[in-house]
């Protein structure tokens, strides 16, 4: 039997719909009987900012992962050098001799100062890459976070101490300066100095640094989480009734961890975003020619002074994305759990 503590909301709908009852009203279709998830669905359609930011968020992944046919039917790609290749586009200086970055029918966004490659197909991608990259570490930090959470919690004991002592390890190192210092180390090993590193090499080894450096945070809360549910009625009733230690993780413990999981993972994905961005504007991870938010803002920081084009349309769009993406998790919780409502 799997017990969940009812959400705040959940008991004063069931009295309403049992006071119609009494009073001989009919009772709403629905109005009794919703599970869980259909009252967080039912509290998160109320929220509107939630719903906009939603709405936001789908928009960034629907653009990502459609980059390729956008630029295709756009006609252009994020790689050739249009400025350098047409003449009458880039000034002698390799500034965009139209006003506002190069702006216009041809250009959407512009071109890039220097090369001359096309700002919105480049962007397009970088978005594509960023959020793959965030993506990925995201899920592996909470596949991990989640297994050795319910470890530690679940036994306790010398191996609780054990993992217990590594998350608080993990959690006092500084994470970036690690990561500055550990991705050209590992760099190092894989590929030789003489060689040029490729790019799914680059984009693996940054997600597997960022993750083991990002599990502790998912971990600890879990572990916490598992130590107050293990010692409830309904776990005891399981082991008295010869369930096994995976029924009861599978079971019990698990469908009352997903709020707490879920609302980690929404915030732990801008994290993310910015993280990478960050590292590639410091020059660790992905660099040009590859698309990326970083490698744009950083390459816009050299130039913002003569033409602050460049760095406008990533800035604006990854700050647009990680201010959406943390208010959908904000409105997540709070239909999670209503206790915590703003």
């Amino acid at each position: 039997m799997t017990f969940s503590t009812p959400p705040a909301a959940a008991p004063f709908e069931t009295v309403a719909d049992s006071d119609a009852a009494v009073a001989g009203a009919p009772v709403p279709k629905g109005g009794a009987g919703r599970s869980p998830g259909q009252l967080a669905w039912r509290r998160f359609k109320r929220d509107r900012t939630g719903l906009v930011s939603a709405v936001v968020v789908i928009l960034f992944f629907v653009v990502a992962v459609c980059a390729p046919l956008i630029a295709k039917v756009y006609g252009k790609n994020p790689y050739d050098t249009y400025g350098q290749d047409s003449p009458g586009l880039l000034n002698e200086f390799g500034f965009p001799i139209r006003p506002n970055g190069g702006i216009s029918g041809q250009f959407w966004f512009g071109l890039e100062p220097g090369l001359g490659r096309d700002v919105f197909t480049f962007l397009l991608y970088g978005i594509r890459n960023s959020l793959l990259i965030a993506t990925a570490t995201t899920l592996l930090v909470t596949g991990l976070g989640v297994v050795v959470g319910i470890t530690a919690g679940y036994l306790g004991g010398k191996t609780d101490f054990f993992i217990g002592r590594i998350i608080d390890i993990l959690l006092a190192f500084p994470a970036t300066l690690f990561f500055i210092a550990l991705w050209p180390v590992l760099i190092s090993i894989l590929v030789s100095p003489e060689e040029n590193t490729p790019v799914w090499l680059t984009v693996f080894s940054l997600i597997a640094v960022m993750t083991a450096f990002g599990w502790a945070p998912m971990a600890r809360l879990l572990r916490g989480e598992v130590l107050a549910l293990r010692e409830r009625e309904f776990v005891e009733a399981a082991k008295v009734t010869g369930a096994s230690p995976a029924r009861i993780i599978f079971k019990e413990l698990l469908p009352n961890l997903w709020t707490p999981i879920l609302i980690q993972a929404t915030l732990a994905l801008p994290l993310y975003v910015t993280t990478e961005a960050g590292l590639a504007f410091l020059g660790v991870g992905l660099t040009s020619p590859t698309p990326d938010w970083g490698v744009m803002i950083q390459r816009g920081s050299n130039i913002y002074q003569n033409d602050i084009t460049f760095m406008l349309f990533p800035g604006v769009a990854m700050v647009i994305f990680v201010i959406a993406f943390n208010l959908l998790g904000d409105s997540v919780r709070d239909a999670l759990d209503p206790r915590t409502r703003r």
